[in-house]
């Protein structure tokens, strides 16, 4: 499917507020209400809109402490890997998971309460899935730029 202008900037209007109504968004395209709705309804068939998600405030819900985890594997088999990935999804303090090049095979953001609470899930469930030769953790300091919107 190619975008045009109209759907590029419909996409960045729905990643900035997708609870926006249709009329909203028709007169901000300078469209009408169902050009708009059929539009977003292509998009979806197409899957160039995935899902709609919440976003959390991570502060408000004790989910404040982010960690960053760069893991090596013992080995670089198809079975470790395919182990790994499908133990690492399960891990509900893992937002993201990312197979990588370089120095290690993974980098995973991690989020918990507080160094406690981190040191608790590396101990009982990080480690102990299998094939892990080594992990390093960066702790976020701050978070200077964090956006969900891709811009088309």
């Amino acid at each position: 499917m190619t975008l045009d202008s109209i759907d590029k900037k419909l996409l960045f209007l729905l990643q900035s507020d997708c609870k926006k109504t249709t009329k909203e968004f028709s007169v901000k395209l300078n469209l009408s209400v169902t050009a708009v709705y059929e539009r977003i309804k292509k998009l979806e068939r197409e899957g160039i809109i995935d899902k709609y998600v919440v976003l959390v405030d991570r502060s408000k819900v004790e989910k404040g402490f982010v960690v960053f985890c760069h893991l090596k594997l013992i080995q670089h088999t198809k079975e470790f890997l395919t182990k790994f990935e499908s133990e690492v999804v399960k891990l509900k303090e893992v937002l993201e998971c990312h197979h990588v090049s370089g120095d290690y095979d993974y980098i995973l953001k991690i989020v918990v309460k507080d160094m406690e609470a981190y040191r608790e899930f590396l101990v009982t469930k990080l480690t102990t899935l299998e094939h892990i030769g080594s992990t390093h953790s960066t702790f976020m300091i701050s978070e200077v730029k964090n956006t969900t919107v891709i811009t088309i």
